[in-house]
């Protein structure tokens, strides 16, 4: 929104650009695999492959399937904390491979 100086705060006229331009899609792939790895830690990320956002599904390639079967109890959990990092709705769902 505009001042009424005609002057923007850079904050604003960085999400209005972003939103003008779709990068925002581009911006949630670089911060959920950020998120990822602040949310699970290094243990998981060190098993972690691949972190891949299409939409608002989030797979997540691991390379320990023991670790895949416990962290697929807790899924839910896991979306509602990478939402809660991200500071917005960004998955909705969870696969992990």
């Amino acid at each position: 929104m505009a001042r009424k100086d005609g002057e923007q705060k850079l904050g604003e006229a960085l999400k209005g650009f972003i939103s003008a331009h779709g990068l925002q899609k581009g911006l949630d792939q670089v911060d959920i695999v950020a998120a990822w790895e602040a949310v699970m830690g290094p243990g998981v990320a060190g098993y972690t492959r691949q972190v891949r956002l299409r939409g608002t599904t989030l797979r997540v390639e691991l390379t320990s399937s023991v670790l895949r079967e416990e962290l697929s109890l807790g899924n839910r959990k896991i979306v509602e904390m990478l939402n809660a990092h991200m500071g917005r709705e960004v998955v909705e769902q969870l696969f992990l491979q």
